[in-house]
């Protein structure tokens, strides 16, 4: 692994990628400290910010953090290298801070501050996380293994419980005599396990833990073929499955903090987002609106707000709809807006997405005519049988597929969190007076539970 450096100076040529960065000394010999990020340029930049409220050091809670100063006054490079995944990165950090012991990573900690995790020399063995590792007291510490140190708990033991499903381990110091809970979803070798497989597994786990998960996968590869050619095709079976899943998780787990992250992106977002609809001005409060109902009848509406990319749930509102003819998707479209439209003490959007095709949108469009107020209001509506994104302007809709990615994930958020908000309101208005919805309406195809339901 080879790190790349840039001089402090120049930060913004930084990458916005998951990976490991470290603020280097006097004479570009002294690593000051090590961290990790999902975006490794706003990450750095933000260690050069005294006031942020940020954590610097991501101990663990109620510690005392620095504000950079004491290691950026010293900094003249920025080093870093990108890695594949974030839990690469934390492993990747692990070692390096294990290799350089940077000042600024352990001046003030004790060991207490560190996470490392054991693996038991009992039998069967355990595996846990400790932080002092060389104060133990029991009677196998001699033969227990110690992994680390890592500086993330958080994210340690959310690294510990997804690789769990891989290879699955015991916790509790107390040997299980019947199945648990844990045996059921397959995180626990249960009562009677066969030791020499269970231990390998535990090898492995160790060797992931070290940032060697090619060898791990390469054995594990090894092991599928041989037991192939023995004819334990079940056996074989079940190491396939761990290789599809452990290159999954080490590939696609999202373990660290995201806030700048986040942060960064929305930036970006709003950029693209302002140049596709042909905005003006800037975009800050985006609204979402599904509607709920069974054949028109207890019809809900939601409003959901996303204030600077992020859902603002205090913001949300439920609308009861009060139209009483046969259904109409676009009426009752066009009553939630109305309604809404009629409060001037909320903030006005600068973009609102409507769950629905052209009609849903030319509703949206009538509305808007109506409210001199909304004169730089951006309509837009999600076809879902389509996937189709109609905009306010444009004679054809765009793919929801072939929008740029920031976009896409943006919409489809929008659209899963009015539909979630929609749904749990009309749950709670079916508990509450079940009796004026028959239960066999829940059934429109006619289908056997509808018939038992029916009575016919």
């Amino acid at each position: 692994m080879r790190l790349k450096f840039l001089p402090r100076k120049k930060i913004d040529s930084l990458p916005q990628k998951i990976g490991v960065y470290c603020f280097v000394g006097k004479n570009n010999k002294e690593i000051l400290y090590i961290g990790k990020a999902v975006n490794i340029r706003e990450r750095v930049k933000n260690h050069f910010h005294p006031h942020t409220t940020t954590r610097m050091f991501d101990v663990g809670v109620n510690q005392t953090s620095y504000h950079g100063k004491p290691f950026t006054d010293k900094t003249e490079k920025i080093g870093w290298t990108e890695t594949n995944s974030e839990i690469e990165a934390l492993l990747l950090e692990a070692d390096l801070i294990k290799k350089y012991k940077p000042k600024y990573n352990t001046i003030w900690k004790d060991d207490k501050n560190y996470y490392f995790v054991a693996i038991t020399g009992e039998n069967p063995p355990r595996v846990l996380i400790t932080h002092q590792p060389k104060q133990s007291s029991t009677a196998n510490y001699h033969s227990t293994i110690h992994i680390g140190p890592f500086v993330d708990g958080k994210s340690l033991k959310k690294v510990l419980s997804l690789l769990r499903r891989v290879f699955p381990y015991y916790v509790a110091r107390k040997h299980p005599s019947k199945e648990c809970s844990w045996c059921h979803i397959d995180l626990c070798p249960g009562p009677n396990p066969d030791i020499k497989e269970y231990k390998q597994g535990l090898d492995k786990l160790a060797l992931v833990l070290q940032g060697k998960r090619f060898s791990v996968l390469n054995k594990l590869r090894k092991e599928m073929l041989q037991t192939s050619k023995k004819q334990e095709f079940e056996r074989a079976g079940r190491i396939k499955d761990q290789i599809a899943s452990l290159e999954c998780i080490m590939a696609n787990a999202k373990i660290l903090d995201r806030k700048n992250a986040t942060e960064a992106n929305w930036q970006d977002t709003k950029k693209i987002m302002k140049k596709l609809l042909k905005m003006k001005k800037g975009i800050s409060r985006i609204e979402a609106y599904d509607i709920s109902n069974i054949q028109g009848k207890m019809a809900t509406g939601s409003m959901v707000v996303f204030v600077e990319g992020k859902s603002a749930k205090n913001l949300y509102r439920k609308f009861r709809i009060k139209m009483k003819n046969a259904p109409n998707d676009t009426a009752m479209i066009k009553e939630v807006l109305n309604r809404r439209f009629n409060h001037p003490e909320w903030d006005l959007p600068q973009l609102i997405l409507i769950d629905g095709g052209i009609g849903q949108l030319s509703v949206a469009l009538k509305v808007k005519s109506q409210n001199s107020n909304l004169k730089t209001l951006i309509c837009v509506s999600l076809a879902k049988k389509k996937n189709e994104l109609f905009i306010e302007g444009r004679k054809q809709p765009l793919l929801l597929k072939n929008l740029p990615r920031p976009i896409f994930n943006l919409i489809l958020q929008l659209r899963d969190e009015a539909h979630r908000f929609a749904i749990t309101y009309h749950k709670k208005l079916r508990e509450v007076d079940p009796v004026r919805i028959p239960r066999w309406q829940l059934f429109p195809q006619r289908t056997s539970r509808r018939s038992h339901l029916i009575g016919f």
